[in-house]
């Protein structure tokens, strides 16, 4: 084995690991704000998101079930090695999510808001290509 191989080889471990801990924390945080927007009464999530009660409750529930597959789908297809490509979707989908949460909070005049979407947006970003061309997963055989 050369020198070259041994050094790909661990810069591709590195490059897993690193993919897996952002896939694990952005679905958490998308499995936390998911399950708060479809499970709270919007009178009480209203409390921490004011848009809330400005918005059909409908579109709320959307978003928040929107969030919880997307998290979903950043960590089971991987895990379970059924149909991983699927990861590389839901990481994108977040993307969307996040795209329409900046255009929404600015459209309120919250551009302080934005910050956090593009953050988060950008991991997710990262999450499909590494995904999708640097690390990917195997299916299962």
């Amino acid at each position: 084995m050369t020198t070259h191989s041994v050094t790909n080889q661990k810069s591709n471990k590195a490059l897993n690991i690193t993919l897996w801990i952002a896939q694990v924390l952005l679905a958490g945080m998308f499995l936390m704000s998911g399950f708060m927007k479809v499970a709270q009464p919007i009178d009480q999530l209203s409390l921490m998101l004011p848009w809330a009660s400005q918005v059909p409750a409908a579109l709320v529930r959307f978003i928040g079930i929107s969030e919880v597959l997307g998290g979903l789908g950043l960590i089971l297809p991987a895990l379970l090695r059924i149909k991983p490509q699927l990861t590389v979707w839901a990481a994108l989908g977040l993307v969307a999510v996040m795209i329409f949460a900046s255009i929404f909070h600015l459209s309120r005049g919250e551009g302080a808001m934005i910050g956090t979407n593009i953050v988060l947006a950008l991991v997710a970003v990262f999450i499909a290509w590494g995904r999708s061309k640097k690390a990917p997963i195997q299916p299962r055989s």
